[in-house]
């Protein structure tokens, strides 16, 4: 921080810590030492779209310099605010999903008082000391960085954070689809039908068929992209003019993870 004095008054600048390139280049090539480390769900690649959010409210300016790399990453963007108060109005007007702020910031309390009952983000928080768990533990924080901040500590608190960011959003999206699948009825008859919509917990679908579906059923379709292909069986939930909704049973686990990851780059890429 640097004070500025321009005649009798007294400005205040809060002046941003800027690495060199080669702090830069090293910084990344930690992050992404420590990238090579996570899982499959944690490495996927969605950089075809960013529509993932987040903001840093801080001016602790190296923090922010890894919080920034490490979230890049990640494929969420950033903004950092310095002041409590602008922050509030943003969070306001637009959807964050991750917030992360520095408790060592003047108004932070008050801050996080204020927008707690609003609160719709992930949210995130910096503390110096482990000391300042005790201020802290009465607040909805779901993730905890100590200061110094590592780049592997980031890596994997932000990457968990953007897991929980995706599984929210994901648990009831529907994608819309209009492709071909086949249905296997209690009467082991193969019926051709359309893919309308599908989620993580099962698929509707156009049947054209006189008679209504009911009970258990296989489903297999393939999507398209990777070429997934899926056998799943299911059970009819309802059934109406035409048209059913399926609720998947059992689930590998392969299954589950590549139906997560597709309809994870589908939902970021549109």
């Amino acid at each position: 921080m640097g004070n500025l004095r321009v005649g009798t008054s007294h400005v205040t600048q809060h002046i941003r810590y800027s690495p060199t390139l080669e702090d830069q280049a090293a910084l990344k090539e930690n992050r992404d030492h420590y990238f090579r480390d996570l899982g499959p769900d944690d490495r996927t690649d969605y950089s075809d779209g960013m529509t993932l959010s987040s903001m840093v409210l801080s001016r602790d300016w190296p923090e922010v310099s890894v919080l920034e790399c490490i979230l890049g990453g990640l494929q969420i963007g950033v903004d950092v605010e310095t002041e409590p108060e602008r922050a509030q109005v943003k969070l306001a007007r637009s959807k964050i999903d991750a917030l992360i702020v520095d408790c060592d910031l003047d108004g932070t309390t008050k801050f996080l008082d204020g927008i707690e009952s609003a609160l719709n983000t992930v949210p995130l928080l910096i503390i110096s000391s482990p000391k300042r768990r005790q201020r802290i533990k009465d607040t909805d924080a779901t993730f905890v960085f100590e200061k110094p901040i590592s780049v592997e500590q980031a890596v994997h608190t932000l990457s968990a954070a953007r897991n929980m960011i995706l599984d929210g959003r994901l648990r009831y999206h529907r994608h819309s689809l209009d492709l071909p699948a086949w249905v296997t009825d209690q009467q082991h008859k193969r019926i051709k039908t359309r893919l309308l919509n599908l989620s993580q917990g099962g698929i509707a679908i156009q049947t054209n068929q006189p008679a209504a579906l009911s009970g258990a059923v296989g489903i297999s379709f393939t999507l398209p992209g990777n070429k997934l292909k899926f056998k799943i069986n299911g059970e009819v939930v309802w059934s109406k003019q035409g048209n059913a909704g399926i609720r998947f049973g059992e689930v590998t686990r392969r299954q589950k993870q590549d139906l997560r990851l597709w309809l994870a780059k589908q939902y970021l890429t549109h």
